[in-house]
Formats: structure tokens, sequence, C-alpha cells
């Protein structure tokens, strides 16, 4: 690829495209989805629904001989979304993309894309990036002559799915709107500032990802102690209107499925934190949680929890696979 990429400075707005008058958003006939995992195959079973007449998917695991390549493409299919054979095809089929991959693979994704992209394609980033990678990828496909907007995804997709509430920014954050909205998506431009909208996802997700955390390290320790009773009634006094018992299930069901996911995001996080000039104590040490139940969850500890188990039979399972060596067999401990 020709080029490199300017790496601009935080909250600055990107040169737009020359091609950025090249149609407006209603003249959008074909999605493509970049990144099919839960997040795509949820936005592409939507815009089926809607009656996009065009919707088409890319993701890495589609790439011959990846172990997991036949399941990606069959819940694609499945959500109404047809795989490309890769991210050129992709481009040439797309009026606006959605890119949904993982947090680190943000810049990469939209470097690779901007190869392929055709003049005044837009480009909707919802990954939890920091605010610099965001600019980076938008310099990236602004320069290609894409129409850049970043969205912050500010709460879990399911169950909302498309109408999850999102805010958007940048200078092509307005135009998009009106489209977004008629398809029934929860959408508010936060800034035309690129940047803004993901520091506000990014100190939410310290918070956030943060009470995960405590509440997977606390509930775990407390039953081991068995004192998780005497603990939750203290909760409950403190702070009456939080639901202890079903958050703390939700917590864990969440992490286990997504820990790694959630790891990446928080170490964007921290290096939104310290792009502040702030040392991102607590943000990392969220990802190493986050990273630890996912290592816990790939050595099998967790196979036998149901998906929707209450939050015991994950701690259990968490302990039980500690009790093996009378430690943790997988890195981080509890």
């Amino acid at each position: 690829m020709s080029g490199s990429n300017p790496n601009p400075g935080l909250m600055m707005n990107p040169a737009s495209p020359q091609a950025g008058a090249e149609g407006g958003p209603w003249d959008v006939r074909g999605v493509g989805l970049l990144g099919l995992g839960e997040v795509g195959t949820i936005f592409g079973a939507a815009l089926a629904r809607v009656g996009l007449p065009r919707r088409v998917g890319w993701d890495l695991k589609l790439v011959p001989g990846h172990p997991e390549g036949s399941e990606v493409r069959a819940r694609a299919t499945a959500a109404g979304v047809e795989p490309c054979g890769d991210v050129a095809g992709l481009c040439a089929q797309a009026d606006l993309i959605v890119c949904a991959v993982t947090a680190a693979q943000t810049v990469a994704a939209a470097q690779q894309a901007a190869a392929h992209l055709r003049q005044g394609t837009w480009w909707l980033d919802l990954n939890s990036a920091s605010p610099a990678a965001k600019q980076q990828a938008a310099a990236w496909i602004e320069g290609a002559g894409g129409r850049y907007v970043e969205a912050a995804v500010m709460t879990s997709v399911p169950p909302y799915g498309i109408r999850v509430p999102m805010l958007l920014g940048g200078p092509h954050a307005q135009g998009l709107r009106p489209l977004l909205q008629s398809w029934g998506m929860d959408v508010q431009v936060a800034s035309e500032r690129l940047g803004v909208a993901s520091a506000t996802k990014m100190c939410r997700s310290i918070m956030i990802k943060g009470l995960e955390a405590l509440v997977i390290e606390s509930y775990t320790a407390a039953r081991h102690y068995g004192v998780e009773e005497a603990m939750l009634a203290t909760l409950r006094e403190t702070f009456p209107g939080v639901d202890w018992e079903g958050q703390g299930s939700y917590f864990f069901q969440r992490v286990a499925q997504h820990g790694r996911r959630r790891a990446e995001e928080m170490r964007e996080v921290a290096r939104t934190v310290r792009e502040a000039g702030l040392e991102p104590v607590m943000a990392e040490a969220i990802a190493r949680k986050d990273d630890w139940m996912a290592d816990a969850s790939a050595a099998g500890a967790l196979r036998d929890v149901q998906p929707k188990a209450a939050w015991r039979a994950w701690a259990d399972a968490l302990l039980a696979a500690r009790s093996v060596n009378g430690s943790m067999s997988v890195h981080g401990g509890v």
C-alpha cells in the first residue's frame, strides 16, 4: 500500500476526502460488515430485517484453513450476510462499511481496507479503541477517499441489538446520523471532533469493566470463605438500588464469554489514560483480570457451566480449577 500513516494528533480533524461529496447516505444500498463476531452478525441480521438489499461480510477467520472458518461462515449466512472472499471483495460491494473487529485491530483493519476502498464509502467504526487509535484509523480511511465516522457503543449490544445506544463523532457524523436512525439505531452526535465519543466510551469502561472485575474477584473469594451471603447483605444495605445477585451473574456470564475481547478493550483504555498523562493502574489491572478469566475458559475450567448460570456456578468452577494444585491452574489467581 502506498503512502504512510500521518499519525494525527489527539482529537484533531483529519483532512476530508476529495470525493466526500460523492453520494449522500441515502444512496447506501450495500453494507459491508467487517468482523463477523457477535456484533457484526447482530447488525447484519437487523439490516436484513429493515430490507437493506445487499449485506456482505468479511472476517479474518474466513481465511482458508482457519479452524473456525466454517462456523463463522454459517453464522453469517444465518444472519442474512453473504461472506466475501476477502477485504477487497467486501469493499467492492459496500457503500457503507461497519467495522466491528477487536480493539487491537482497529487501525490495521482501516489500513488494509484503505487499499481497496471506493471513493465516498462511509466507514462506521464501532471498535472500542482509544481516541488516538480512532484518529489513526480515520487518517487511513479519509486518505483513501472514504468518509470516517467514529461510533462509541455505550453498553452491551445484547439485548438491544441494532438499537444499542451509540455516540457518533467526526466531521461526517451529522451527515450519516439520519440514515442510521432510519434503520432504527439509537445514535447521537457527540462532537464533530474525532476522539470525543471514544474518550467518553473509554472512561466509562474503567467503571463498567472495573465493576465486572471487582465482582468476579470479590464474589469468588467470598464463596471460598463461605461468607457470600453476609457480603451480599452488606452490599444490598449500602447500595439498595442494585440487584447484586442478578448483576453479579450477568457480569460473570459476559466476562466468561468475552474475556479476551474485554482485555483488549481495557488495554486501549489504558492507552487512553496514559495519553492523558495519567498512570493507568486500574485499567491495566482490569485487563489482567479479564485475561485471567479468558485463560480459565480456554483451559476448560468453565466448560461445564451453562451460559446463563448464576454466579455461584461460575465461582465454583473457578475455585475447582484452583484446587487442582492448591492454586489456580491458570495464571493470575483469585
